[in-house]
């Protein structure tokens, strides 16, 4: 077994990479919710200045990691590395907004997990030695994501009240050797997991039991209790996502309802924005852990943050042939300075 391999799925690094800066930009509706104050740029322009949505999606992401760099006080080719995906065909809102620049990247597809990926990634790249400096990146936008995967906007199709809301926004983190900020001290890797759930506008039910898989693994891993963390966050359950995964964890003999929290549930208001099941896609955990957790925990608001990112792998080809939707979580500790 490796030296720093723990349990079946886990691993603590010794010398934990730093998270020296992040940044998050979101979109009109994320503007208008509760989180809107803790974005570093938001745009009332859902095109970013750009003809389509796929190319506003690269867009959120060549200036996510722009004001990453200026928060950093770094250029661009003082990074070693960048890790980046999204939820559109070939991941060509990564692939198009690092193009030309020289810089090595690699290409992830995690679908709502990716953000969790990258950083597990990228903490990796660091404690290995072959990286000082890694940029872990992602984003997702409402129009391209509904064009993509269900019906164009034009049609006007109903919702479901189980359907979830495609965060606009992209999340950059910067994981460092060495610094000052929040640090990565252990992750675990997700098992695809798959309970038959076929209603694509339900992926929080379809998620869920990935959620609760990995955060078991992680505590049996690592020998811990949930109260070892303030908070255990999961990426865009939603709200019936969340309902289901506290159910499934209270039959299973595992308390976590005191600390959890779902970015789903976080990024809009219910009350007042028509979201139905609440936030869901790559740029809601993103957003939310780079426009508020990571600040709560640089602030000493918070200790220890349980990053619980997690995707639902379905495909457009997979819907139309009446496929079930395997879900997947990334786990990732992050513990602000002593």
């Amino acid at each position: 077994m490796g030296e720093n391999k723990r349990g079946r799925a886990s691993f603590v690094l010794p010398k934990p990479p730093v998270i020296t800066a992040w940044a998050s930009v979101a979109g009109k509706k994320e503007s208008q919710g509760p989180l809107g104050h803790c974005f570093d740029r938001t745009s009332q322009d859902t095109f970013f200045g750009q003809k389509t949505w796929e190319q506003a999606e690269k867009a959120m992401q060549e200036t996510a990691l722009g004001l990453l760099l200026q928060k950093a006080n770094l250029q661009r080719f003082d990074l070693d590395l960048v890790l980046s995906g999204d939820l559109l065909n070939q991941c060509i809102g990564s692939a198009f907004s690092v193009r030309n620049t020289g810089l090595p990247h690699l290409g992830l597809y995690g679908a709502c997990s990716t953000m969790a990926e990258s950083l597990l990634l990228a903490s990796v790249a660091v404690s290995a030695g072959i990286a000082d400096r890694v940029a872990a990146m992602t984003s997702s936008h409402f129009a391209s994501s509904e064009r993509q995967y269900r019906f164009p906007l034009g049609y006007g199709g109903q919702r479901t009240p189980t359907a979830q809301w495609t965060v606009t926004g992209s999340g950059a983190a910067l994981v460092c050797r060495s610094g000052s900020g929040p640090r990565i001290t252990a992750a675990t890797i997700g098992a695809v997991t798959d309970l038959g759930i076929q209603d694509a506008n339900n992926m929080g039910a379809a998620m869920a039991p990935a959620a609760l898989a990995t955060i078991r693994q992680h505590l049996e891993d690592l020998g811990r209790e949930p109260e070892y963390y303030d908070r255990i966050v999961t990426g865009d359950l939603g709200q019936y996502g969340k309902e289901l995964l506290l159910e499934l964890a209270r039959r299973g003999g595992l308390s976590i309802g005191g600390r959890l929290e779902d970015c789903g549930c976080m990024i809009f208001d219910n009350t007042r924005q028509d979201v139905h099941a609440g936030g869901s896609g790559c740029g809601c955990s993103a957003i939310t852990l780079c426009g508020h957790y990571l600040s709560q925990l640089q602030k000493k608001k918070l200790r220890r943050v349980l990053f619980c990112g997690t995707g639902a792998l379905l495909s457009p080809t997979s819907t139309q042939q009446g496929l079930p939707i395997p879900g997947i979580c990334h786990a990732v500790a992050i513990e602000g300075e002593a």
